[in-house]
Order: C-alpha cells, then sequence, then structure tokens
C-alpha cells in the first residue's frame, strides 16, 4: 500500500468515472458496487456530415487509460457489466466490423424529434411488447443453427413466370411485428411520393398524378425485399435515434435468412442459405422497405421536378410522366438507373417500359391515357360476362362467376365510378 501511495503522489490518482447512468441498450443484472465510475459525455457531435443524430457513446466500451498503479499490476480490474450482459453484447448477433456504431447509445432528442417510442434498453422493448426477456431474446438471436424455425416457407406462382417465395412468421413471432408494426414501423417518416402500404393511399392515388401525359416511364426494383437488408434495417434505426444494441435487436425481430433443413446425427436445424433481410410475409416488411428508400424517393422526386415531370413510387414500381418527347425520356432513363445503383437497389431492366400517347399507358395496372379506369378488352369481358348471368347461359358456374364480377366491379367503381355504373346497369 505505501508503494501505491507513493505512485500516486508522483503521478496522481486516476480520475473516477460514473456509469451509474450509462445505458448499453441491455438489461441485466445491475453493476457492482465497486464499478468504475465514468460520466456519459451528451455533447457528442452528429454520427455523419450533415445528420442531425448525435454520436453517443458507451465509454465502457471505449479504449481505457490505464493508472500508473494499474499498469504496475498493483490495481484490481474492475468490472462494468455482468457476464451475462457482457455475453449479449459481444455475441454473435451483436458483431460488427464498424466500431463507430457498436458503442452508440440512444439519442433521446432524435427519437422526440421523429416521434417514436424511447426504448433505451432491451427491457424497454419487452415491456412494450408485453413479452418477458426470455421470449424476446428467443425471437431476437440470429442462429446458424435454428433448431425451432421461426417462419412457415412455401411458394406461390408468379404472374410473369416462375415462383415468388414467401416467409410467414408463426403465430406468436407474428404477434410481436404486428405489434411493432403499431408502436414503431408506422411512426417512421415515409416519402409523400410512396402510395403503397400506407392509409388513405392505393393504386389510384398513385395513378391519378400520370392521367393525359404525353409520355409513362415505368421502372421496377429488382429483388426489392431482399435488397433491404438487416444492416440497412439497423442503419435506419440507428440514424432514428436508437442504440446499437437496441436497434441490433429489433432488426432481428423484423428480418430473416432463408433457411434450408439439414439433418445433423438425427437432428434437423434450420441453416442460413443467404443474409437476413425484410421478407414477403412478415408484417413489418412493407413499412420498413417503404422507410427505407426515404432518400431515394427524394432524390428521384428532385430530379422529376428539374425535368417537370410527375412521380410516384407503389412498392417496387417508379413511374415518370410528363410532356416530354421520347430522346428527352431516354436521358431520364439512364438518370434513373444511376440514382437508384447510388442508393444500393438494382433496375429490373426487362420489366422498363416508356409508353406514348398511341399505346396503351398503364400505371400498376390502371390505364391512364385520358382517364382512370379498365382497359376497353377488360370492360367488354365484364359486359360479357354480365350478359351470361342475365341470360341464364352462364351454365353451372354461376356462382362463382357471379362472384368475380362483383369483384371486377368494386374494383372498377374505386378507379371509375361511370365505367362501372355503366356495366352494371
Amino acid at each position: 500500500m505505501k508503494l501505491v501511495a507513493w505512485f500516486q503522489s508522483l503521478f496522481g490518482k486516476a480520475p473516477k468515472r460514473d456509469v451509474s447512468r450509462l445505458s448499453t441498450g441491455l438489461d441485466s443484472a445491475p453493476l457492482p458496487v465497486d464499478a468504475v465510475e465514468e460520466t456519459v459525455d451528451t455533447s457528442g457531435g452528429p454520427l455523419k456530415e450533415h445528420h442531425r443524430r448525435r454520436a453517443l457513446r458507451d465509454r465502457r466500451l471505449l479504449p481505457k487509460v490505464k493508472s500508473p498503479a494499474r499498469q504496475l499490476g498493483f490495481a484490481k480490474k474492475k468490472r462494468v457489466m455482468s457476464a451475462e450482459e457482457a455475453g449479449r453484447l459481444f455475441g454473435g448477433t451483436m458483431r460488427t466490423r464498424n466500431r463507430n456504431l457498436r458503442d452508440l447509445l440512444t439519442d433521446e432528442e432524435q427519437l422526440a424529434r421523429y416521434g417514436l417510442p424511447l426504448w433505451k434498453t432491451e427491457t424497454d422493448i419487452a415491456h412494450a411488447l408485453g413479452i418477458s426477456m426470455k421470449e424476446l431474446w428467443f425471437f431476437s438471436i440470429h442462429r446458424e443453427r435454428e433448431r425451432h424455425n421461426h417462419y412457415v416457407t412455401f411458394a406461390i406462382p408468379k404472374r410473369s413466370g416462375g415462383r415468388r417465395l414467401i416467409l410467414a412468421p408463426k403465430r406468436r413471432l407474428k404477434r410481436i411485428q404486428r405489434s411493432l408494426l403499431a408502436l414503431l414501423v408506422e411512426k417512421l417518416p415515409v416519402s409523400d411520393h410512396a402510395h403503397a402500404f400506407r392509409r388513405g393511399r392505393s393504386i389510384c392515388t398513385g395513378a391519378e398524378a400520370h392521367v393525359g401525359q404525353q409520355i409513362v416511364l415505368k421502372f421496377d426494383l429488382k429483388d426489392f425485399f431482399p435488397s433491404v437488408t438487416f444492416a440497412r434495417v439497423r442503419g435506419l434505426l440507428i440514424a432514428c435515434g436508437y442504440s446499437f444494441p437496441v436497434a441490433t435487436t429489433l432488426a432481428v425481430l423484423m428480418t430473416e435468412a432463408e433457411r434450408q433443413p439439414v439433418a445433423v446425427e438425427g437432428q434437423v436445424f434450420h441453416v442460413p442459405v443467404g443474409h437476413r433481410h425484410c421478407i414477403q410475409g412478415a408484417p413489418t416488411s412493407p413499412g420498413l422497405c417503404n422507410a427505407l428508400v426515404l432518400r431515394l424517393d427524394h432524390r428521384l422526386a428532385g430530379m422529376a421536378r428539374k425535368q417537370q415531370l410527375n412521380f410516384t413510387r407503389y412498392a417496387d414500381d417508379l413511374t415518370f410522366s410528363g410532356n416530354i418527347d421520347r430522346a428527352t425520356a431516354r436521358r431520364i432513363r439512364i438518370t434513373v438507373e444511376n440514382i437508384v445503383k447510388e442508393e444500393g437497389f438494382t433496375i429490373n431492366r426487362e420489366k422498363t417500359r416508356l409508353t406514348g400517347k398511341g399505346g396503351r399507358q398503364t400505371v400498376t395496372g390502371v390505364v391512364v391515357n385520358k382517364t382512370l379506369g379498365l382497359s376497353r378488352q377488360e370492360r367488354r369481358r365484364m359486359r360479357a360476362a354480365a350478359h351470361q348471368l342475365k341470360t341464364g347461359k352462364a351454365g353451372e358456374s354461376d356462382a362463382k362467376r357471379e362472384a368475380w364480377l362483383e369483384g371486377k366491379l368494386a374494383y372498377l367503381h374505386m378507379l371509375n365510378p361511370q365505367q362501372a355504373e355503366a356495366i352494371r346497369k
């Protein structure tokens, strides 16, 4: 002790640090009484240039400056977190190569700015969802060998051919995702140019802006949902103000990787065959995808304003229209492809369409040449079906044909009540 006191007289005492107010994003046993103390620096600058989200750091994860006594081995190393907390924080699910992210704390001002729920720890998430920490960890850990698959996988045929893979969450996880949809996802900022998966918006509102235009230019984003990866969802939540551990937990709950069953020593494991991403079948995926392409929507809308064009997006369908010539439209096509590529997406060139007034101009299946509605051929088929039902020539499938006709009439009434009423009469 006299030697330690002598070193302290030469170099001074090591500064005390207060971590009693730190939030790591993980809830576990309280810190030991003799834990190292450290204050939180609340004056962190922006996380990135032009960002409003502040880079508040968990100093327990930053490099430490050892005191002279510690360097000589006279002072004991003091614990700042429990073994359970450390295991969760440094586990495979929380692993990242970006050291600028892993020690980020919650920015309460940023969350308040967006009107998002204040979740500082995983305990806050569990309380908001009405589940235990054990159940939260059961669903929010990415396992390379999953014994209990949380999704039911099936395929449906595509209109253009092939099959679309759907991963539907099972009952317990689906209830959690629906809660996250109401508490979090529906509050994320979305562009006004997005017309899919939003209340008060539909294919009708998305097509109205393109009625009676000289040129209609359509694009399709290739593999839209798989392009919204786990890392991008986590980055979005961090930018909105959440800490790295909280954002990681939420991202795992709302993404999944395609898995292949593998039998090992008589036991079946579900092994991922790709990266985690937003999947078709999860209630949270449409809203997350809408929020994540916010910057893409803003860039495309800005380009459209400069060219005096109309722009809307319905899920992965991008539509531009205006009174321009075909040469200008081709230059705009190149610009759009470059912007989409810079934002981390890919244009499906096989589905790119440029249509003038002389052709049938459709936006998400709605004809927009002169007015909203269905094509003339489709309305003729509806009239023929109505005539067969009226004269009793439809045969044994009267009920099925009548149900089909009523559904088509309701759809047409949403687009164009006058066309629907003419067929109904």
